[in-house]
């Protein structure tokens, strides 16, 4: 094919039609909205979970090895393979269950690992201070080193919430919805504006997610800003 014809053919099909975004902008603010719902609901279940696991895990010792490696399992397993296996139990079927069945999955392997870190990193001379003060056991976990180990945390939630963004995209082949079924569509059509639309509202969502979490870590964590602002002598 010669230049002129590709050139010829590239004009006559834009990689994005506006005028085809004009008229889906109410469809454009549905996906988001769901793909944003499903992205929270998936990161906050697996959050609390995650948070259940790890305090059990700093507790009893002998727990995080067999915790850990359960994640990991679930974690390995390819997002295509088990949304398929999880549509083929009558249970679940398409939709939003299943999604955020597989979508938590994804998710507790990186929240376990950061907030256990987080956790183990509290200095010793903190723990002990605070023990002396009477926070003793599940007191200090809980108003010591809980607050300390936020950074790590929120790093963990940072990589965790960006990582499902993504994989809700894969969630619209069980009918979940959300920018994926831009993304479907669009391939399913041979037509790129839906497929560019998709793909661009699933970046700026993990984009902003990001930031969110940037601005967040800058709010629980005061004395790290603190710390950085002081000048060196």
């Amino acid at each position: 094919m010669s230049l002129a014809a590709v050139l010829a053919q590239s004009d006559e099909e834009p990689l994005i039609r506006w005028q085809w975004v004009s008229d889906h902008r109410d469809e454009i603010w549905h996906q988001m909205w769901q793909h944003i719902e499903l992205t929270v609901v998936a990161v906050t279940i697996g959050f609390v979970l995650s948070l259940i696991m790890a305090l059990v895990a700093v507790r009893w010792r002998w727990t995080y090895a067999p915790l850990a490696g359960f994640a990991g399992v679930l974690y390995a397993i390819p997002s295509l393979a088990l949304f398929g296996v999880l549509v083929s139990i009558p249970f679940f079927g398409l939709g939003f269950r299943t999604a955020e069945v597989a979508l938590v999955s994804y998710t507790l392997l990186i929240l376990l690992r950061n907030m256990v870190s987080g956790l183990d990193g509290v200095p010793t001379a903190v723990r002990e201070a605070a023990d002396g003060m009477g926070y003793e056991g599940w007191r200090r976990t809980l108003r010591v080193d809980l607050p300390l180990a936020t950074p790590t945390i929120v790093a963990g939630l940072r990589i965790a919430t960006v990582t499902t963004v993504g994989l809700v995209t894969v969630a619209a082949l069980v009918g979940a919805g959300g920018f994926g079924d831009f993304i479907t569509d669009g391939l399913s059509r041979d037509f790129p504006t839906p497929i560019v639309v998709g793909a661009v509202g699933s970046v700026l969502l993990a984009i902003s997610f990001d930031l969110i979490f940037v601005g967040t870590e800058r709010v629980l964590t005061p004395w790290s800003r603190t710390r950085r602002a002081r000048p060196v002598r």
